[in-house]
């Protein structure tokens, strides 16, 4: 493909991949068959590892059984060390989010990351969310390479990070890159954390490093972070219908040919069984994120290429294995280090309040219920995908909240034109980032339409909406940068800064006490 072509894709990328890739299909991929002369690697992998330190409960599963949890997750990776001579860890980016990561800036991942021994990572969206400065801070404190070869600081041509590595064990050489696609960079970072970089062209800049690096090693890995954003929602993975296409991670595999292997991130989407592109050959597969799986490759290489492959996702029971003891410590000392900015419970909850991310949640009217109070607003709108943990049943404290809301944004107030409302709400109606939650209006649609055309008859208050008319919308800072492609807040006028939208929360808790799911019936779907 000409280096013109590949700009031209590079640019269609998150746009509409699905026009140019052949429809995303799951084939068996056969097992792994060394022949003579070969030498064995084994790939193992996480992606949007999210600061889950603790085994959460599957209760989706039968039993609710444990998943997850990193000293556990680190048990299971030295167990397949272990079982292989010649192993690499890798990870596809998003390690940051959580009332861990948040209070530290984003150093208890890392320190975690060192302790279980990482060999390289990929740049995701999350690790900017206390900004480019803090993350640039962290990279230097581990010793693995952190890779993403389509970041530079902007009007310089400058690169913010290494494109990518060569790892070397046993004698077998891996080549490693990191890419970022051009929508999650676009869409679900906020542009105010990255004023001083830019993102280039993903398909071009990941082409360069594949033809650096083909002729000087046994097998190429691309850490992808691109296409949708994953579901937030706890019981994302038995829930199809919230389930993420993989089109634009395929097709990026389409145009960049000498990929051996692309482990992908962003939209959570586990593969049981791995995708080989029908053209490349180019092996894809990603987990569900959260630390519950471990991701294992094993390649078989000779003469510079691979001659056999097979992969797998690997579930960490939490209860069968025993906790990794440095990373334990680790955890512990972390916990209490920050013990005293989380302090007691400041409220409490009558019953779990729970995020859905196609559809209306107790989560998200609540706190669009207390954006519209805090604002003195007509309308309370976020995100479902900046809910990022359940507020559960019983006493609340800081770190309740912090789970839920973990991000640097504040509560916003904008006088918005009814015309670029109708806009934001048709938006989130398309399910791209998950359906925008809602206070103070009762908005219809229809989820069988295609996107752009779902949204039906909207009431704000006891009236129509009405496009001429100004209406007074609180949200979160994010949206009104334009974040996660909710462009129609770009027409509004900021009247008002309230704080950090989790401060916001806490002070509502501490002025209630108790909190209970709020009424159903904001969000009518009524299909035709």
């Amino acid at each position: 493909m000409s280096m013109m072509s590949r700009r031209t894709f590079g640019t269609m990328l998150g746009l509409a991949p699905w026009a140019i890739c052949r429809p995303l299909t799951e084939v068996e991929v056969p097992p792994l068959r060394p022949t003579r002369g070969t030498r064995a690697m084994t790939l193992l992998f996480t992606n949007d590892f999210h600061s889950a330190f603790e085994p959460v409960p599957a209760f989706w599963l039968a039993g609710s059984p444990r998943l997850g949890g990193a000293a556990q997750l680190a048990t299971l990776v030295e167990r397949e060390r272990a079982a292989a001579e010649t192993t690499f860890l890798l990870d596809s980016g998003d390690m940051f989010t959580g009332t861990l990561s948040k209070l530290t800036d984003g150093e208890a991942l890392l320190e975690m990351m060192r302790l279980m021994r990482y060999d390289a990572m990929g740049v995701g969206n999350h690790e900017f969310d206390y900004g480019w400065q803090t993350f640039d801070r962290g990279m230097t404190r581990v010793p693995f390479p952190i890779l993403c070869c389509n970041i530079r600081y902007r009007g310089s041509g400058v690169r913010f990070t290494r494109p990518h590595t060569i790892l070397e064990r046993n004698g077998v050489r891996l080549g490693v890159i990191g890419v970022m696609g051009s929508r999650a960079a676009r869409n679900t970072i906020m542009r105010s954390k990255v004023e001083a970089l830019e993102f280039t062209d993903p398909v071009v800049e990941c082409a360069a490093s594949v033809h650096a690096l083909r002729d000087q090693v046994d097998a190429i890995v691309v850490l992808g972070h691109q296409g949708l954003p994953g579901p937030m929602q706890s019981d994302a993975e038995a829930d199809p219908a919230v389930q993420r296409t993989l089109d634009e991670d395929l097709a990026f595999c389409g145009v960049v040919p000498g990929i051996d292997v692309y482990i992908a991130a962003h939209s959570h989407r586990g593969l049981e069984t791995p995708i080989r592109h029908p053209e490349t050959g180019t092996l894809l597969t990603q987990t569900f994120g959260y630390g519950t799986r471990l991701g294992r490759v094993r390649l078989s290489v000779a003469d510079g290429r691979v001659v056999a492959s097979d992969a797998t996702l690997l579930k960490v029971w939490s209860d069968d294995l025993l906790p990794h003891p440095a990373v334990a410590t680790c955890v512990a000392r972390y916990r209490t280090q920050v013990a005293d900015q989380i302090g007691p419970p400041v409220g409490r909850a009558a019953s779990r309040l729970t995020r859905k991310y196609h559809t209306e949640s107790s989560l998200g009217s609540y706190v669009c219920d207390v954006l519209r109070a805090k604002g003195g607003a007509e309308i309370g709108l976020t995100n479902a995908g900046g809910l990022r943990a359940d507020l559960p049943e019983g006493p609340l404290d800081r770190g309740h909240v912090l789970d839920a809301l973990p991000f640097l944004n504040d509560a916003v107030t904008v006088a918005i034109p009814g015309g670029a409302l109708r806009r934001v709400l048709e938006h989130g109606m398309g399910l791209e980032a998950g359906i925008c939650q809602v206070s103070g209006l009762v908005a219809e649609y229809d989820p069988t339409r295609p996107p752009g055309a779902r949204l039906g008859r909207v009431r704000v208050g006891n009236a129509p909406l009405d496009d001429a008319q100004t209406y007074r919308v609180t949200t979160n800072s994010f949206l009104v940068e334009g974040g996660d492609g909710y462009a129609g807040f770009l027409d509004g006028r900021v009247i008002a800064r309230d704080g950090v939208l989790s401060d916001v929360i806490l002070d509502h808790l501490r002025r209630t006490g108790t909190i209970s799911p709020p009424a159903a019936g904001r969000l009518v779907p009524t299909p035709a």
